[in-house]
C-alpha cells in the first residue's frame, strides 16, 4: 500500500528583516565555525547533563532538593562508560555520513538502509521503521501511523539537529532534508518534531533572540496540527505566567500529557510523545532567558525524556551564542572528548565540526548565497509551512488489557483472543529457553537466524500479516502485532506459530484498543 504524501516544493523567498540588500546574511567564518561548534558541544553536554535522570521522572517535575552533579570528569567518564547514552548523537551521526559518503543529495533509501542496517540498538519509532526496512517497507511508508504505532514518538526530534546545523538561515533546505529523512521513522507530531528542531537551528544562526527563533521555526508547522497547538500554548502560557515555568508544566501536562499513540505510554505515566517533550524545550529555552544553566536545569526537571529534552534546547542555544560563549563551567572535560568517536560511528565532535561547517558552506553556495576567505553571505530563506500529516486521526484510547499468556514450546501453539474497538496493539516478546534474556542478546549469527519465529494473524477469520518475528532484539519490531483503521465493534485475533519450535515459545503481555472518537 503506497500512503501518498503531499509533494514539498521548495523555494526560496527574500526575507524582510534589514540584511544587506533584504537578501544576505553576512558572517565569518570563524563565527559560523562557532555557532557549528556552539551546536554539537551544547548538545552533547545537555545529554550528558540530563542522562542520569532519563525517564526517571513521569508525570513529575524533578525537585530542586535532587541535585544534578556536574564536574570536569562527567563528559569523559559519561563517554567513556555510557556510549549508549549519546544515542541521538550518533543516530544523528549515521545521517551526516551518509551525506559525507555519497553527497548531500543522498536519497532517503540510502539514508534508511544505512540507519537499519546499523547494529545499534534502537526503540519506539526507530525500531519499528527499522523493521519495516528490513523486511521491505521503504519511506514514507515505514514511519506512517498504520505501519508504525510510534509515529508522534520522539525519535526524529532528537536525531534532527544535523539538518538544522548544515542549513544556516536556510529553514526550507532543512525542511527538505527533514522530508527526506523523518518519514522514515516518523510521522504527523513526530515528523514535525524534527521539522521544527531543525528550524530553531537554522534560525538560531541569523536571528538575535529565543522568543523569534521559537516563533519562525513553529511557523514551519501547520496550525491544525496538534503539535502546533501545544507549543503554541506553551507560548502563550509563557506570556500569562513569564516568570512561572512550574506553573507551564501544569498546564502542559494537564491538557497534553495523555500519549495517544506510543503503545508503551498507553495509560501509563510514561510519555515518549515529541510534542509534550518539544514543549519541555521551548520551556527551557522561554523561561532559561537565554542562560545556559537556567535553560539545562528547566528543561531537565520537566522531566520524562530528561537527557533528549535538554540536548535540545541547550544546543539551540549554543547555536545561538556559538562555542566561545559556552560558560566554561560547562565545557569542563569537554577537550577530553572532542577527538573520541561516538560509539557505532567514524565520527567525533571535532570532526563534525569540520564536516557540519562543510556542508553547510556547500548548502550555501548551493542556494545562492556567497562564500569567500573574507566573509560568508547567506541568502536568507523565508520559512515555509510543512504539509498537514496527523497521526491516529479521531482516535483515542480505549482499554489496556492484561493477557499473561503464552504460545510455543510444546504447548499449543494457537491463541484467540477478543477485543472491541478501530485498532489493537499486542505486547510481548519471543522467549528462547536457552537464551531467556529479554533482549537476547545473541552475537553469533547463526543462532539468532535459527530463532526467527513466523507467526500468522488474522482478525475475524481473515489473515491479516504473517509477521516474522526474530528472537534478536535488534532485528525484531517494537510489538508483536498492530492493525489500525478496522470496522467499529467486536472483533476475534487469532495468531497461530507457523513454524512451531520445542525451545521458543511467544508470550503475550497486554492489549490495547483503540476508539472512535466522539467530534
Amino acid at each position: 500500500m503506497k500512503y501518498l504524501l503531499p509533494t514539498l516544493f521548495f523555494f526560496t523567498l527574500i526575507s524582510c528583516n534589514n540584511y544587506e540588500q533584504n537578501k544576505y546574511y553576512i558572517i565569518s567564518e570563524d563565527e559560523l565555525k562557532d555557532k557549528v561548534k556552539g551546536a554539537w558541544a551544547s548538545q552533547t553536554i545537555g545529554v550528558t547533563f540530563g542522562g542520569p535522570t532519563e525517564f526517571r521522572y513521569l508525570k513529575k517535575i524533578i525537585p530542586d532538593s535532587i541535585e544534578i552533579l556536574w564536574d570536569d570528569s562527567t563528559l569523559y567518564n559519561t563517554m567513556k562508560n555510557t556510549p549508549g547514552l549519546y544515542d541521538d548523537i550518533y543516530m544523528d551521526l549515521t545521517f551526516v555520513e551518509v551525506m559525507e559518503k555519497e553527497g548531500l543529495d543522498a536519497p532517503a533509501s540510502s539514508h534508511a538502509k544505512a540507519y537499519a542496517n546499523a547494529k545499534y540498538w534502537l526503540w519506539h519509532a526507530n525500531q519499528q521503521g527499522r523493521y519495516n526496512i528490513l523486511n521491505g517497507m521503504m519511506p514514507p511508508e515505514s514511519g506512517h501511523w498504520l505501519n508504525n504505532p510510534h509515529a508522534d514518538d520522539i525519535d526524529f526530534q532528537i536525531e534532527a539537529d544535523f539538518a538544522g546545523i548544515m542549513t544556516p538561515g536556510m529553514p526550507n533546505t532543512a525542511l527538505e532534508i527533514c522530508d527526506k529523512v523523518g518519514h522514515i521513522m516518523n510521522y504527523g507530531d513526530g515528523y514535525y518534531g524534527g521539522v521544527f528542531v531543525a528550524g530553531m537551528y537554522s534560525h538560531a544562526f541569523v536571528e538575535n533572540d529565543i522568543p523569534t527563533i521559537i516563533n519562525k521555526s513553529l511557523n514551519m508547522i501547520p496550525k491544525e496540527s496538534t503539535f502546533y497547538q501545544c507549543i503554541k500554548d506553551v507560548i502563550d502560557w509563557h506570556n500569562e505566567y513569564p516568570k512561572d515555568w512550574k506553573k507551564n508544566w501544569e498546564l502542559i501536562e494537564k491538557k497534553w500529557g495523555e500519549d495517544i499513540g506510543c503503545p508503551d505510554g498507553a495509560h501509563e505515566d510514561f510519555n515518549i510523545d515529541a510534542k509534550i517533550n518539544a514543549a519541555y524545550v521551548v520551556l527551557g529555552l522561554l523561561y532559561g532567558k537565554e542562560n545556559f544553566k537556567n535553560t539545562l536545569e528547566i528543561s531537565t526537571r520537566a522531566g520524562q525524556d530528561s537527557d533528549c529534552n535538554p540536548a535540545t534546547a541547550m544546543a539551540i542555544l549554543g547555536t545561538l551564542k556559538g562555542y566561545s560563549k559556552i560558560p566554561k563551567f560547562w565545557t569542563k572535560g569537554l577537550k577530553s572528548i572532542e577527538d573520541i568517536d561516538f560509539q557505532f560511528t567514524n565520527t567525533s565532535l571535532n570532526k563534525v565540526y569540520e564536516i557540519s561547517l562543510k556542508h553547510a558552506k556547500e548548502l550555501i553556495i548551493k542556494n545562492g548565497g556567497k562564500v569567500d576567505n573574507e566573509k560568508i553571505k547567506i541568502k536568507i530563506q523565508n520559512a515555509i509551512t510543512a504539509p498537514m500529516e496527523q497521526s491516529f486521526p479521531n482516535y483515542k484510547l480505549g482499554e489496556k488489557i492484561k493477557i499473561n499468556k503464552s504460545i510455543g514450546f510444546e504447548d499449543k501453539q494457537e491463541l484467540s483472543l477478543e477485543f472491541e474497538g478501530i485498532g489493537i496493539v499486542l505486547k510481548g516478546r519471543v522467549r528462547n529457553k536457552n537464551f531467556d534474556n529479554k533482549y537476547a542478546l545473541i552475537t553469533d549469527e547463526e543462532t539468532i537466524n535459527n530463532y526467527n519465529l513466523e507467526i500468522e494473524y488474522s482478525i475475524d477469520n481473515k489473515i491479516s500479516k504473517t509477521i516474522q518475528t526474530p528472537i534478536y532484539f535488534i532485528e525484531r519490531a517494537h510489538e508483536l502485532f498492530f492493525k489500525y483503521d478496522l470496522d467499529p465493534g467486536e472483533h476475534t485475533l487469532k495468531m497461530k506459530i507457523k513454524n512451531p519450535n520445542k525451545d521458543v515459545r511467544l508470550d503475550i503481555t497486554n492489549l490495547i484498543t483503540y476508539k472512535k472518537k466522539s467530534i
